[in-house]
């Protein structure tokens, strides 16, 4: 398989990814381009693919390859629509990597959206700056496991919010709570008539009653994996698979 890169900035020279044509020459620079010309060590007329994270995918030669400049000529182009129903994960916020693990976890699985979120029982807690630096570096983190997945859309992280916040969108929303007690299996669920599923996940210590009581009144259906308790590092992704099947796409 190709190398895969991606740029998702306007460009200083050549073609912006989302405009170009065939002939064309898309310039990576930065980062991205020390990535290619020294760490892949990407060579002349060697095939690999660009994407803009918006589902602009490029097939291209790379005509020029130096740390701070690559030169790639397009020679192919497709445009990938935004999958539907959209897939969210509202990844309460937890202790060492464990969070971290989820949101890489999930880009690998196909979300669409991770939705910080700090529960009662969460250990870690996000505040004024630090909620800026969390938020960009669980971005990071999704923008690096888009690219090594080869996906033509990067999700986003948006900002935090409270359970508040999340019952919310139980009101243009499937919103999902993946509780060990629920005594519904989300693999007997029908998800083809939403136009986006949010996945809950609660903290280390799991989500509070009335967290739970707050989410149901708003609309929001709990859920189990099975008869085992996940980590919530691991929740997340094992829905994300049962909803990929669920829908097809798996």
């Amino acid at each position: 398989m190709a190398l895969h890169f991606l740029v998702d900035e306007p460009p200083t020279d050549g073609s912006a990814v989302a405009d170009a044509a065939l002939g064309d020459e898309i310039i990576i620079t930065g980062a991205e381009a020390h990535h290619a010309a020294v760490v892949r060590r990407v060579r002349v007329g060697e095939e690999v693919t660009v994407g803009d994270g918006a589902g602009v995918w490029l097939t291209g030669v790379v005509a020029a390859s130096a740390p701070k400049r690559v030169a790639v000529t397009v020679t192919g182009r497709t445009v990938t629509e935004a999958p539907t129903p959209r897939l969210l994960l509202a990844q309460a916020l937890a202790k060492g990597d464990r969070d971290e693990l989820a949101v890489q976890a999930a880009t690998e699985l196909g979300v669409d959206e991770i939705v910080p979120w700090q529960g009662a029982r969460s250990v870690s807690r996000w505040g004024g700056d630090k909620a800026v630096k969390g938020v960009a570096r669980w971005q990071s983190i999704v923008r690096e496991a888009a690219k090594q997945a080869h996906r033509s859309w990067v999700p986003r992280v948006s900002t935090p919010v409270s359970v508040a916040g999340l019952a919310a969108r139980a009101a243009h929303a499937r919103v999902l709570v993946l509780e060990p007690t629920a005594s519904v299996p989300l693999s007997t669920l029908s998800l083809t008539d939403s136009a986006e599923i949010v996945l809950v996940v609660g903290p280390e210590g799991g989500i509070a009653p009335d967290e739970l009581d707050a989410l149901a009144d708003a609309g929001a259906t709990a859920v189990r994996l099975g008869d085992t308790v996940l980590r919530t590092s691991t929740a997340g992704p094992a829905a994300l698979a049962v909803v990929n099947a669920r829908l097809g796409r798996w």
